[in-house]
């Protein structure tokens, strides 16, 4: 009988070890974590500002742990391909994603189906956010500012062709919405990336595309594409000569930002230590010199912070798609 109790007891103590012991390795993996290479998969094309801003953080992030920090490009379907590869990666850490609006909070408003639920993720931090601007090939459009592009799509309405990064990215919704606002028509064309859209407006293919200003500011700045306006709500304070889009359309707003998040279940020590290391970086002089030649203002803050920035992007352009009536198969 004695062996039989002691046999019992053993057991009900089994739980409570496992349990602790469980604790024991999570709270000793974020205290050695990383001590392997960390993957961070952006789900758009490199050139673009989705894939510098991460590799800004992720370069200083690699001396700051010692230990590489790779930034993988997997694109396709409007960033749902490299954000499935990351839903059902390993949630330790070693492979994380960092992306604009679409595959987080648009494209489950979109897509019928997805292989990966975007509210499971582990949100981390919102790095930055880059104003989406107005912006025209000039050999193609005369017009000089809002209104006067207004008053051209309305006398040639489906005849002007404009570029997106792709569909259900936010250059695509904005342009949508532009539309429905403006009460005017394009024609839509989605490139894969902001990159390959911009080198088709600059060789004249296209017409017009809603850009973040990360890259499309320095070929403005070349002369080779006009700027008509920004889609902040306010004018920016390093171009305050460029109107907004709100000044003619008032209440318009479209903002592109770039976040991380973790597969789920990620452990909480470890998302709260790449936050921290995150946003170090982010107080970094050199880093935010990068970030401010691509127009990016920082966001940083808290997990909290942003995972509540993220549930209230989901709601936004929740709107502007059932405004706008978009639908994507």
């Amino acid at each position: 009988m004695p062996a039989l109790l002691l046999a019992r007891r053993k057991l009900a103590l089994l739980p409570l070890v496992l349990i602790l012991s469980a604790l024991f390795c999570a709270r000793a993996s974020a205290a050695d974590y990383p001590d392997r290479p960390v993957k961070i998969v952006v789900p758009f094309p490199a050139g673009g500002t989705a894939d510098a801003i991460p590799r800004i953080v992720a370069d200083w992030l690699s001396r700051k742990w010692s230990q590489p920090v790779v930034i993988e490009n997997r694109t396709g379907a409007a960033g749902n391909i490299g954000a499935e590869q990351v839903f059902h990666s390993a949630p330790d850490g070693y492979t994380l994603l960092s992306s604009p609006p679409p595959p987080l909070v648009i494209n489950q408003n979109l897509y019928p189906r997805l292989g990966f639920d975007p509210t499971k993720f582990e949100p981390i931090v919102v790095m930055a956010q880059v104003p989406n601007a107005l912006i025209v090939n000039p050999n193609n459009v005369k017009a000089s500012s809002v209104p006067e592009l207004i008053e051209y799509l309305k006398g040639n309405s489906d005849k002007t062709i404009c570029a997106t990064q792709g569909n259900g990215t936010t250059s695509h919704l904005t342009s949508e919405l532009f539309q429905s606002m403006a009460k005017v028509k394009l024609r839509h064309i989605p490139y894969r990336g902001s990159a390959p859209a911009l080198q088709g407006l600059v060789a004249g293919d296209v017409d017009v595309m809603f850009d973040n200003l990360g890259v499309s500011l320095a070929l403005v700045q070349a002369g080779k594409l006009k700027l008509l306006a920004v889609a902040s709500s306010e004018r920016l304070p390093a171009l305050p000569d460029v109107p907004t889009i709100a000044e003619t359309l008032p209440g318009f707003e479209a903002v592109a930002w770039y976040g991380i998040v973790a597969p789920p279940k990620t452990p909480k020590n470890i998302v709260e230590k790449i936050n921290a290391d995150v946003n170090e970086a982010l107080r970094q002089p050199q880093v935010q010199d990068q970030l401010k030649k691509l127009s990016a203002g920082i966001f940083g803050g808290p997990v909290d912070k942003s995972s509540a920035y993220m549930r209230e992007e989901i709601d936004r352009w929740a709107a502007v798609i059932k405004s706008a009536n978009i639908e994507l198969q």
